[in-house]
């Protein structure tokens, strides 16, 4: 087994897990590799042996490139090269993403899981005719953006006959996309194999102490023996000259360094010019070469043919052999070689390699150099090259020579840096840039960023940041000054903040100034209602919130603004129990799906989830939340963890699994700490939930009333909930306070939710004489309302009443509907507690037989419903971001479960009892 060269010796464990991998893509199946292991230890001839074991494959191949790190796409690009002849039968928005990434065509930025998904479908299509094996050799030197579109798609393969190989350096970190996947280590040879191997490439044995030696010092590292023994003498190597220390160090680098320094000065400067020019293009090589006098001759030195390959593209033989040949060299060196490429690289169509040597050229600042960088800049970020965007900013401030101006390039890439989720690394170009600012706006600019900087590596200090910055701003620039204020309103709803941080901020809301008439935007209505609300002016909150929540309810196309603030409009909705939410967040999820919108999908799936499990809806959140949970793992995204558990704990509660719901429950409460955000709020009201099905109704009213005090700002907790739980322990008090406090809210709100809620608080404090008419409006009320847990709930409270007042044959069909609600949503310790109630009518409940579909998992489950509805294998794949072949193996395992085979009988099988 031939590879580059050197012999696969005793890798027979290697090599068997690689056949394991061809033979699953040849079975129909994908499959995911990621081998790990120092420079040299033979990672590349491993891969080489799997490609010349896939000659009945599409071999698509990459190798990653340390000074390409920064170029957005660029590997994507080289390995989608031989499919896009397939770019045209994308569905539009993912041909649009792609052709704008790889600069085909003019756009918006493209997401990049948008991207990914275009990657996704060209490889799973070209697989569908012969299957695809992917190479990606140096993974850890791939450019950001690639790496991550790359783990999105290895973690979206299933059943595709695709297959990914990634090698990536042990002493570099792994790329977090790339963690999780299954890991092959390489390690060293074995003593016995790597002395044969140093005989081998020494051309004769070694003495037997020099050899012991050599293999220790080497670790067994193939590369390091091969071109360690090379170089070896006949005095060397039998002893007669002590290798004290070894000449290399034991380091390659040392080893290939010695050998550029030992050419003469064209065929360094040769060698230097091919190290500069990562892109590996011949003609521009040679155009660099003939501006620095070098003859075209230079190349037939056998000892640069030991080094690069100059044919079809210029390549090193190795890695570490590009970096000894820029750094052997002195900066001057350099310097004249980047000039010369520069001159060599055409401005029109490659014009941000060519800024990037000049910048490397220069001896010192140079604004017109710096303005180039930052032109780069421009056209990175419109390819969604956030990362490669910084980069050049990044540059280009340490290339300009005034210092104002200097600072708002730092603070430029700061801002690039926190987009991509590089929260430390755009708080040290912060921290740089802050004692360069003169000017008050700049300042209040930096003290921003600062803020989301904190926010995002969830540092509590980010609202009192936040809230510095907005006074910053001032009437200097309200509309900045309000956008950090709602910034800031958000970072108070992080755990460990108090409810005095968010009263802090909508006080600087009253105070801060106004936009001009006719400028208020989405984030001035969340403002001003959020505010309103804080100091119980509830008719005055309710109408710019209700205005907020109509820009997502409404039938507009989705917007920026709307999308940014997705959580906070839910928030809004949250507090006036506007349930016309629930059926917007999913019609959104569906424009976010098609728009490849990956972190405000999550976060919209989210809340659709808890919305779902409000409903009663339970398995609709299940399959939404195991959705959220396979994209977040897919796309490394964790941003919202902490609401997958809390809706989890919603699910649990609302099943009544008291052991499983105390249980995260102290994990979640454990995790937020001592605080009083989002977390503990709602772990005190799902342990309410929990309580008021079981009848623990004094734990219920404790956590209610404990709630009630921690979101003392914008804490209306269901005033039905504190009404029933307090009568049911003799505190009428509680229940009156309750009362009071919330019809004001209800009254503004004027939803048939809060109303009803509101109503049927009033109904558990009426007198008997009273108590039924107030029942029926409730039920009016949320017969209206999506919220079906509700009315089932109150169906029961009505059935207990009337079975109190001994009109026992009415009690009977409140509780038997109570009952049934209940049974058919799987709220388990409600329905128990209707049927006790019912049993002491006379009657027995009879629950459902659970169904076929109970046998699905989640992620079938769905797949199954969409098929149901007539949606196409390839509309399935687009929605849930994975492939056609997979949405066919799942309904093939669907089809398996349900006894049925075809998607005619998947109506009547998912909804049989």
């Amino acid at each position: 087994m031939e590879a580059k060269g050197a012999v696969l010796l005793d890798r027979a464990h290697e090599s068997v897990a690689l056949d394991r991998a061809l033979a699953a893509i040849h079975d129909g199946l994908s499959s995911v590799l990621v081998l790990r292991g120092e420079a040299g230890i033979g990672k590349s001839a491993l891969l080489d042996y799997a490609a010349s074991h896939a000659s009945d494959m599409q071999l698509a191949r990459v190798t990653g490139v340390e000074s390409e790190m920064d170029l957005s796409f660029a590997a994507i690009h080289q390995l989608l090269l031989q499919f896009l002849d397939g770019i045209a039968r994308l569905p539009a928005p993912q041909r649009d993403a792609l052709g704008t990434a790889f600069g085909r065509v003019a756009g918006p930025p493209p997401d990049r899981f948008l991207v990914g998904l275009a990657t996704l479908t060209l490889l799973t299509d070209a697989a569908a005719e012969l299957p695809v094996l992917c190479v990606i050799d140096d993974a850890q030197w791939l450019d950001r953006v690639s790496v991550e579109v790359l783990g999105f798609v290895a973690r979206r393969l299933f059943a595709d006959r695709v297959g990914m190989l990634f090698a990536v350096r042990e002493e570099d970190r792994i790329p977090a996309v790339l963690e999780g996947l299954s890991q092959l280590r390489i390690t060293g040879l074995p003593a016995d194999v790597a002395d044969a191997l140093l005989a081998q490439s020494a051309g004769q044995p070694l003495e037997e102490r020099v050899s012991q030696r050599i293999v220790a010092e080497t670790g067994g590292n193939p590369l390091a023996l091969v071109e360690f023994g090379g170089e070896l003498t006949a005095d060397e190597r039998s002893g007669a000259v002590p290798l004290h220390p070894l000449r290399f160090g034991g380091r390659l680098e040392k080893l290939y360094v010695s050998r550029i320094r030992a050419l003469d000065e064209p065929a360094r400067m040769l060698v230097l010019l091919a190290a500069a020019n990562p892109s590996g293009e011949p003609a521009v090589l040679w155009r660099a070469a003939d501006e620095l006098g070098i003859d075209g001759s230079t190349v037939e030195s056998p000892a640069l043919d030991r080094l690069v390959v100059w044919e079809p593209t210029v390549r090193f033989r190795h890695p570490l052999m590009r970096s000894a040949a820029y750094y052997a060299v002195p900066l001057t060196s350099r310097r004249r070689a980047h000039a010369a490429l520069a001159n060599a690289t055409d401005p029109v169509r490659d014009p941000d390699r060519r800024a990037w040597h000049l910048a490397d050229a220069a001896d010192g600042p140079d604004e017109q150099v710096a303005a180039g960088l930052e032109q780069s800049a421009g056209r990175a970020r419109a390819r969604g090259g956030w990362v490669s965007g910084a980069v050049f900013l990044e540059r280009a401030a340490e290339l300009t020579p005034e210092v104002g101006q200097r600072a708002k390039r730092l603070l430029d890439a700061s801002a690039a840096r926190l987009l991509v989720g590089e929260a430390g690394i755009a708080r040290t170009l912060v921290e740089e840039a802050t004692p360069l600012v003169s000017d008050s706006l700049t300042r209040a600019r930096a003290q921003r960023l600062e803020g989301l900087t904190l926010f995002a590596e969830g540092n509590p200090a980010a609202t009192r940041v936040l809230l510095d910055a907005a006074e910053a701003f001032g009437t200097d620039d309200p509309r900045q000054a309000r956008d950090t204020l709602l910034e800031a309103f958000g970072a108070a709803q992080s755990p460990g903040q108090s409810g005095g941080m968010a009263r802090a901020v909508l006080l600087a809301v009253r105070k801060a100034p106004a936009v001009p008439d006719g400028q208020e935007t989405l984030a001035d209505f969340l403002l001003d209602g959020f505010a309103a609300v804080a100091e119980q002016r509830f008719s005055a909150g309710a109408g710019p919130l209700k205005e907020a929540i109509a820009r997502l309810t409404g039938s507009q196309p989705l917007t920026d603004d709307v999308t940014r603030h997705f959580m906070t409009i839910c928030m809004a909705a949250s507090l006036l129990y506007d349930d016309s939410v629930m059926r917007a967040v999913g019609r959104r999820a569906a424009e976010l799906r098609e728009r490849g919108a990956i972190v405000p999908l999550l976060a919209a799936l989210v809340y659709q989830a808890a919305w779902l499990t409000d409903a009663g809806r339970l398995l609709d959140a299940d399959i939404t939340l195991a959705e959220a949970r396979s994209l977040a793992d897919a796309t490394g995204y964790s941003g919202h963890l902490g609401g997958y558990d809390a809706v989890d704990l919603m699910l649990l509660a609302m099943r009544g699994q008291e052991t499983k719901a105390r249980a995260l429950a102290d994990r979640i409460a454990a995790g937020a700490g001592q605080g009083t955000g989002m977390e503990t709020h709602t772990v005190r009201m799902m342990l309410a939930r929990l309580d008021l099905g079981t009848g623990n109704y004094k734990s219920a009213l404790h956590h209610l009333l404990a709630s009630r005090h921690e979101r003392e700002v914008l804490g209306m907790v269901s005033v039905a909930d504190v009404a029933e739980a307090a009568i049911r322990c003799d505190d009428r008090a509680a229940a009156e306070s309750a009362l009071d406090a919330f019809t004001p809210l209800a009254e503004a709100s004027g939803t048939p939710l809060i109303l009803g809620l509101l109503a049927r608080a009033r109904a558990l404090l009426a007198d008997d004489d009273a108590a039924e008419p107030e029942y029926r409006q409730v039920i009016e009320y949320l017969q209206q309302s999506l919220v079906a847990p509700e009315l089932a709930r109150t169906h029961l409270l009505f059935g207990e009443w009337l079975r109190r007042q001994r009109r026992r044959k009415e009690a009977r069909d409140q509780l038997r509907t109570a009952f049934t609600m209940f049974d058919q949503m799987g709220m388990a310790a409600f329905a128990q507690r209707a049927a006790n109630e019912l049993r002491a009518t006379g009657e027995h409940a009879k629950s459902r037989k659970p169904g076929q579909r109970e046998v699905l998992t989640p992620q079938e489950e769905q797949i199954a419903r969409l098929a149901s509805n007539g949606a196409s294998n390839q509309e399935i794949a687009a929605r849930l971001f994975i492939s056609a072949n997979t949405v066919d193996y799942h309904l093939q395992k669907v089809y398996r479960k349900l006894g049925i085979n075809s998607r005619v009988r998947l109506i009547h099988a998912l909804h049989e009892n």
